[in-house]
């Protein structure tokens, strides 16, 4: 039986601590499985990727969307080749109310086609207080005042937000 080292995330999300996980515990067909979060903004894109076993979700990039202009769809491929991506997880912007918005329209047109270019799942997941969450953990890392305003910053960690939470509902 092999044990690995992996890391987990503290309840600040970021910190990390190390685990030693049995090889056992892992299921096969999750080994080697990544998964992409996308938190789409209209002028930025928090990109995150999970751990090759589909446990941990990090911080990755964040892409520069011009206003009116296409997703950077040549990045994108990138990053799903060079880390064989399998999954797509995308951020929904709900209304507080738990309704579709203007933008939650966009969002979902995004993810017909993203299926479509990639022929990978897409997994909407509900996106709401993610930014909120996003800056208190930031702030709670000790990031100098001028750093927490860094909107990619929080645009990357809110993907992360959005892609764990779905890893998380896929161990259940």
């Amino acid at each position: 039986m092999i044990n690995r080292l992996y890391p987990i995330l503290t309840h600040v999300g970021f910190l990390r601590d190390y685990l030693y996980i049995s090889q056992s515990h892992l299921t096969s067909d999750r080994i080697s499985m990544r998964s992409l979060g996308i938190d789409l903004g209209e002028k930025r894109i928090g990109i995150s990727i999970s751990d090759p076993t589909g446990l941990i979700a990090q911080p990755l990039s964040t892409l520069q969307r011009r206003l009116g202009k296409r997703f950077p769809m040549s990045a994108l491929i990138s990053i799903i080749e060079k880390y064989e991506v399998e999954d797509i997880i995308l951020g929904l912007p709900l209304a507080l109310s738990g309704k579709d918005t203007p933008w939650t329209l966009t969002v979902r047109e995004f993810a017909v086609t993203l299926e479509d270019r990639f022929k990978l799942p897409v997994h909407l997941v509900d996106e709401r207080f993610t930014s909120s969450r996003a800056e208190r953990i930031i702030s709670t890392l000790g990031i100098t005042k001028k750093n927490r305003r860094d909107k990619k910053l929080v645009d990357k960690i809110s993907a992360v937000l959005i892609l764990q939470s779905w890893l998380d509902s896929q161990q259940t």
